[in-house]
């Protein structure tokens, strides 16, 4: 996607959290690490790997995975959770791998901050013969109308409000090949789940979104009170103190012709 100035400033804002990113951040589903990743892959990369959400699934699973990541809080954190992943300074547009040298390149939410018209080409020249580019965008199913509220700052959605949103999420969830595209046809799948989650915890995971951490101090402030009396009055919990959180993952899946 072309990259306006706020999503500019939201794109580079996620190492200010760091710490919480990585604590709050649910990975993937297994599920869909298992559909993406081709069969006898042996080096892989996962690119915008952030504090590791995903690293974390592909290393149990690959013998060889290069994780590269743009910002330097962001990789502080995965070396420290993942010691001996091989980490690396990159980025969609600029990637730190010989030509032809790996079977898979991976990102985790984060395909929509990339300059495709750089980013496919890119990702094409590091593939081997073959090879596949695999995208998923996974978290919170703000489809459902309860938790959309929870990211309005637990304020109801008008049906106009609601279709804007929708429009601008579809989006941020499309992928442009290009004419004359090196990849062949792609495939998506949608995997649902769920996570047992406080409402402490809720708040943290909203928390860890480009729209909440670029908000000034008041703003920020009124928005968390908003989530928290909206958990409180609207969500209920289990004996243990917890709910369970819908999850969703878009998977999406193309092959190097």
């Amino acid at each position: 996607m072309k990259q306006d100035e706020r999503s500019q400033v939201q794109s580079k804002s996620f190492g200010e959290v760091a710490e919480n990113y990585d604590r709050y951040r649910p990975g993937p589903p297994g599920d869909a690490v298992e559909w993406l990743l081709p069969a006898n892959a042996t080096d892989v990369l996962d690119v915008g790997a952030g504090t590791g959400g995903l690293t974390r699934q592909l290393v149990t699973r690959v013998p060889h995975v290069r994780a590269v990541e743009p910002d330097a809080r962001m990789r502080e954190v995965l070396e420290e959770r993942l010691a001996g992943v091989e980490v690396m300074d990159g980025r969609g547009e600029e990637i730190p791998a010989d030509d032809a040298s790996f079977d898979a390149v991976f990102m985790s939410s984060a395909w929509h901050w990339v300059d495709e018209e750089r980013a496919v080409p890119e990702m094409a020249r590091v593939l081997r013969p073959g090879g596949r580019l695999a995208l998923l965008w996974s978290g919170p199913d703000r489809s459902i109308d309860w938790v959309k509220s929870l990211f309005w700052g637990g304020m109801p959605v008008t049906a106009e409000v609601d279709e804007a949103w929708r429009a601008t999420r579809r989006t941020r969830h499309e992928v442009n090949l290009g004419e004359n595209s090196p990849f062949g046809e792609p495939e998506a799948k949608l995997f649902h789940w769920t996570i047992p989650m406080s409402r402490d915890e809720a708040l943290g995971l909203v928390g860890t979104f480009s729209v909440a951490i670029t908000m000034d101090g008041e703003q920020r402030e009124h928005y968390e009170t908003g989530i928290s009396d909206f958990l409180r009055q609207e969500v209920s919990v289990s004996a243990d103190g917890t709910f369970e959180m819908p999850m969703r993952c878009i998977s999406w899946r193309a092959n190097l012709r």
